[in-house]
């Protein structure tokens, strides 16, 4: 296997269950990592399985640019009319979520004429040449990859423990405007609502609201990066609905399909039919068993309620976490956030707690292994500790898995 390929854990999985894991050598994990937020609705939940089971039995792949197939209709129908925008809206399948932000970037232009694209830092939109150039983070996307892509801007996006606010985040947008792009060149202005990578930080409602406003002066389309927010992780079907605007474009994947590859790209109409036929499309694009697999992870949210699971699991962790920080004998954390279940933290140092402690971070998912839960790491510098636990999870496994991350935070 390549060097280039990283891993969080030396595990190899045999069989899963929900939120559980067992290796090939029988040890049992709970899984607060859901393969990086695909699984909101758990390993293997019986509905989705019965889904593809189904759709495997009659075919598994014609290339709907060759042969469509009424799954793939079916899952856009109702994206456009679950997705917060005012229709009529349209919709492409795609297969990663990189593919997904690239298409909406390709779109926009073509609906536009033009060509810049504006993202923040710390986001990450996909590691292709177009979704690295997107993502706001060097190492270890980009570094030795050659020179980026030209016509993509950052700015700075707003984190109250990096000092940056929303105001100095406009200022800077407002200073590209005058030094590097004009607005009337800019095709797209791409966001994630809770950056993932750069370490779970919601996008302030100022912000959201900004944009909006400066994209409908400019022409620019508002592209919203669902890809780790989507389907029920936040507490809201998108997360977009914590906002009172609407993006034009919504790009989505991970738990849409409950394991299976498959992304989107959702938007208004006007906007989605720009592209002329065959500019847009994938071989195993909107792959039928995907698709069967993510009608039957909308219809699992609904009956079972995920989106108040989702709140309520948010609850519980920022309440474990807030009684953990009290301890004298834990590592540091500050910074308890996130919207719905997807909660993160900081690990720090220092006398005033403000120093990114990464080492420790790294210590914890580590430790967190070794006692049989798994976590996952993030951030700009690389200290925030994130859980993504599947919104399916039992109670008990809930409780077990936050024991876990609580004695794996205690000091050495």
């Amino acid at each position: 296997m390549v060097r280039g390929v990283a891993h969080v854990t030396p595990l190899y999985v045999d069989k899963a269950n929900n939120a559980e894991v067992w290796d090939v050598e029988g040890r049992r994990y709970i899984d607060f990592a859901s393969g990086i937020a695909v699984l909101n609705t758990g390993h293997c939940h019986p509905k989705v399985m019965a889904a593809v089971r189904a759709q495997m039995e009659r075919f598994t792949h014609t290339c709907f640019q060759v042969m469509m197939y009424e799954p793939y209709v079916t899952l856009a129908e109702r994206l456009n009319a679950l997705a917060p925008l005012q229709g009529p809206n349209k919709s492409v399948f795609l297969t990663t979520g990189a593919e997904a932000t690239e298409n909406a970037v390709k779109i926009a232009r073509v609906a536009t004429g033009r060509t810049g694209v504006i993202s923040f830092t710390g986001g990450f939109h996909g590691r292709t040449i177009l979704a690295s150039a997107l993502t706001g983070k060097v190492t270890p996307y980009k570094r030795g990859f050659g020179r980026p892509l030209p016509d993509v801007w950052h700015i700075p996006f707003p984190v109250p423990q990096h000092d940056v606010s929303v105001q100095s985040s406009l200022k800077q947008l407002k200073y590209l405007f005058a030094a590097d792009v004009d607005p009337t060149q800019v095709a797209a202005i791409i966001i994630e609502p809770v950056q993932g990578e750069g370490g779970f930080h919601p996008a302030p409602l100022e912000l959201m609201q900004a944009l909006r406003s400066i994209c409908d002066e400019h022409g620019i389309v508002l592209i919203a990066d669902e890809v780790q927010t989507g389907f029920g992780r936040t507490g809201k079907l998108f997360a977009m609905e914590h906002y009172d605007i609407e993006p034009d474009i919504i790009c989505v994947a991970k738990g849409l399909a409950g394991g299976l590859p498959l992304s989107g790209v959702i938007g208004r109409a006007h906007l989605m039919d720009a592209a002329e036929p065959g500019g847009l499309g994938g071989t195993f694009a909107g792959n039928p068993l995907a698709c069967a697999a993510a009608l039957a992870v909308l219809d699992v949210i609904e009956e079972e309620k995920l989106l108040e699971r989702a709140v309520n699991i948010g609850e519980q962790l920022k309440q474990k976490l807030e009684l953990i920080r009290k301890r004298n004998d834990v590592v540091s954390i500050s910074h308890i956030r996130g919207p719905g279940a997807m909660v993160g933290f900081d690990i720090v140092r220092g006398h005033d707690g403000s120093e990114a402690d990464a080492g420790a971070t790294k210590r914890v998912v580590q430790r967190a292994y070794e006692n049989g839960l798994i976590l996952l790491s993030c951030g700009t510098t690389a200290n925030t500790i994130r859980i993504l636990a599947p919104l399916t999870i039992g109670q008990d496994v809930l409780d077990q898995g936050l024991d876990i991350l609580e004695k794996s935070l205690v000091s050495e």
